[in-house]
């Protein structure tokens, strides 16, 4: 344990050209870094869908957002209202 690769716990293996493996063990070291490459996948998956969905719910309420503001304003009914009560006080 001198230097930085020295421990044995550390070591990295080549399956295909550690002799000492047969095919079963081989395998199985296959199948499980297989697994833990779904598993980076799947946290990398999640926070990009996790963003995605915030990002959709920002644009979305600020269109709602928008919408209510914008109608709010408009005062075109009261405009009518007015119209209505002049051409009912003409008549």
């Amino acid at each position: 344990p001198g230097e930085q690769g020295d421990a044995a716990f550390a070591r990295r293996i080549d399956p295909a050209r550690e002799p000492g493996l047969s095919p079963e063990q081989r395998r199985l070291m296959a199948q499980v870094e297989y697994a833990q490459r779904q598993r980076a996948l799947q946290r990398r998956l999640r926070s990009r869908n996790v963003l995605l969905a915030l990002g959709i719910g920002a644009v979305t309420f600020g269109i709602y957002g928008y919408t209510f503001y914008s109608v709010s304003q408009e005062r075109f009914l009261d405009e009518l209202e007015q119209e209505a009560e002049a051409a009912r006080a003409r008549a």
